[in-house]
C-alpha cells in the first residue's frame, strides 16, 4: 500500500477513536474497517494476522465493556431502566444543545428515572454518579481495546 493509503487509513483509524470518546460514531468498527481496508489492498498473511489480532482485542474488548460496567451498575442497584432512559434523553439533549446535549440528557434522564425511583436526591443523585461512572468505564474499556488494535497496525505498518 502507498504512503497515502496508509495515512488515509491512520486518519480513519483515529476518527473511530474519536468516535468512542465522543460517541456520534461507531468507533471501534470503524477502527476495525480500516484495518480490515488496508488487510484487503496489502493481501499479505501479515496483513492477515493483524486483521485477526486487531479483531480478537475489538471483540474482547467489546464484551468486557458490556459485562465490566454493568455488574458494577447490578452491584449498585441501578436498573437498566434508567440507563436507557438517560440514553433517550441524551440522544434528545444531542439536537437540543449542540456539543454538550449528550452528555446533559444522559444525566438528567437518569436522574430523573432515579429520582422517581427513590424520592430522595441523594440516593438519586448517588445512582446517578454511578451510571456516570460505569458508562465512563464503558468508554474507557473500548478506547482500550480500539488504541490496542491501532497499535498492531501501527506496529506492522513501521515494521513492514
Amino acid at each position: 500500500m502507498s504512503a497515502g493509503g496508509e495515512i488515509l487509513v491512520g486518519l480513519a483509524i483515529l476518527v473511530g477513536l474519536v468516535g468512542i470518546v465522543l460517541p456520534i460514531l461507531p468507533g471501534s468498527l470503524l477502527v476495525l474497517g480500516a484495518i480490515a481496508v488496508w488487510a484487503i489492498v496489502v493481501g499479505t498473511s501479515t496483513g492477515w494476522a493483524v486483521f485477526g489480532v486487531a479483531a480478537a482485542l475489538l471483540v474482547v474488548s467489546g464484551v468486557v465493556k458490556y459485562t465490566w460496567p454493568g455488574q458494577r451498575l447490578r452491584d449498585a442497584g441501578v436498573p437498566n431502566r434508567s440507563l436507557v432512559i438517560g440514553g433517550l434523553l441524551g440522544i434528545v439533549g444531542f439536537f437540543v444543545i449542540p456539543v454538550v446535549g449528550l452528555f446533559v440528557g444522559f444525566l438528567l434522564g437518569t436522574y430523573l428515572s432515579e429520582a422517581q425511583r427513590h424520592r430522595t436526591h441523594r440516593d438519586a443523585w448517588r445512582a446517578t454518579v454511578h451510571a456516570t461512572k460505569a458508562v465512563g468505564l464503558s468508554i474507557l474499556v473500548e478506547l482500550l481495546g480500539a488504541l490496542l488494535a491501532s497499535g498492531v497496525w501501527l506496529a506492522a505498518v513501521t515494521l513492514t
